[in-house]
């Protein structure tokens, strides 16, 4: 069991919070980098060592930019060189104003069956300063689109924005449920120095949200999709009936996975490689047969540190037989760990260790509190 993630940089417009690797002057060497991503899918087919791929996950950047025939194109490359289970999860990241009924029947004939919507939010002001190429209402018809054609679907939404009540977020929240995806995920917006945002943000035209108006949005969010059915499966993501994202899931579990592109990341328990964030040198570099990536070796420790961060995220918490590597766990993390349980941040259950609901509004804390260094 593997999966494939393949990278798009391409973009219409640059969001004002994104730092994901991604170009929206990409024109003259479109053609360039759809022939490299077709190489490094032929030529990474020993990293998986022959394992059956049940995820396919298109990501970016926004695949939805691509022609039907690239996109089929490069998921031709993927059947004709890996082993595909007959079930496969194959998902495309779509935005709203990308998606209309002739592009819908295009991506279900190359073999979509899973779109990821990012539509962040329905109140039009937030996406005019978000800079997104979609209005309010081309997300709401995108997703009932959507819908009609059969499609499973994941929409994305932010919440810590600025200039925003709490009645706004719930008001999001109320309109994303009314039309029932079967999966939502929610990002709270961080300001990272590279991005527009951040610009905005330090010349005081928007400001920056508290921690504790994040923690309150969050706790309304998780209320109101408990009530609506939705289960939160992992800190950021909910589902209907068990709609996981398997590819996703299937990173909090530690499975081996390709990342194809520039910036992908790549995994096989043993070490862990990622591509260069550059299109010409990522593009160079593979059609001429030279170094686009770097590779590291991944520690006991690493591993310990990495199943424990991404176990702990989710309801499948972590297995401590899973966590005893050479020289560990420590004396000092079972020391952490009882306090932690102590202080109703962590329980056990079953050999087992998850976050308990206060628990979850700490856990990249409590991880980092838990590392062994």
């Amino acid at each position: 069991m593997a999966g494939i993630y393949i990278h798009i940089p391409f973009c219409k417009q640059k969001c004002s919070y994104c730092d994901f690797h991604f170009s929206t002057t990409f024109s003259a060497y479109r053609s360039k980098m759809i022939d490299a991503l077709v190489r490094e899918i032929e030529t990474r087919i020993g990293y998986l060592k022959n394992q059956t791929i049940e995820t396919l996950y298109f990501g970016g950047g926004t695949p939805s930019l691509l022609t039907s025939e690239e996109l089929k194109t490069l998921v031709d490359a993927v059947d004709k060189n890996y082993k595909l289970a007959p079930q496969i999860e194959f998902t495309l990241e779509a935005n709203p104003d990308d998606i209309t009924d002739a592009q819908l029947l295009t991506w279900k004939a190359i073999g979509v069956n899973r779109l990821s919507i990012g539509l962040q939010s329905f109140l039009q002001e937030d996406l005019d300063w978000m800079n997104r190429a979609h209005t309010a209402e081309e997300s709401t018809n995108a997703v009932k689109m959507a819908k009609s054609h059969g499609f499973s679907l994941t929409v994305d939404l932010i919440y810590g924005l600025p200039n925003r009540t709490i009645s706004d977020w719930e008001s999001n929240i109320d309109q994303l449920v009314a039309l029932g995806p079967d999966h939502i995920s929610a990002y709270c917006l961080t300001i990272e120095k590279r991005t527009a945002l951040y610009q905005l943000v330090q010349k005081g035209e928007l400001p920056e949200v508290g921690e504790d108006d994040q923690s309150d949005q969050f706790e309304i969010l998780v209320k109101k999709l408990n009530a609506s059915g939705y289960q939160q499966y992992e800190i950021s993501n909910f589902a209907k009936e068990e709609n996981y994202s398997k590819h996703n899931s299937n990173y909090w579990k530690g499975v081996d996975y390709i990342g194809i592109g520039p910036s992908a990341h790549s995994f096989d328990r043993e070490s862990r490689r990622w591509n260069v964030a550059s299109n010409p040198v990522y593009i160079k570099g593979v059609l001429s047969n030279n170094s686009y990536f770097e590779e590291e070796i991944l520690t006991p420790k690493d591993r310990f540190n990495e199943l424990l961060l991404t176990g702990l995220r989710t309801k499948w918490g972590v297995d401590l037989e899973d966590l005893s590597f050479k020289h560990c766990p420590t004396k000092y993390f079972n020391e952490q760990l009882i306090a932690f349980i102590n202080d109703d941040l962590i329980f056990k259950s079953e050999g087992k260790i998850f976050l308990t609901e206060k628990g979850k509004l700490q856990a990249d804390h409590i991880a980092a509190m838990l590392f062994i260094d």
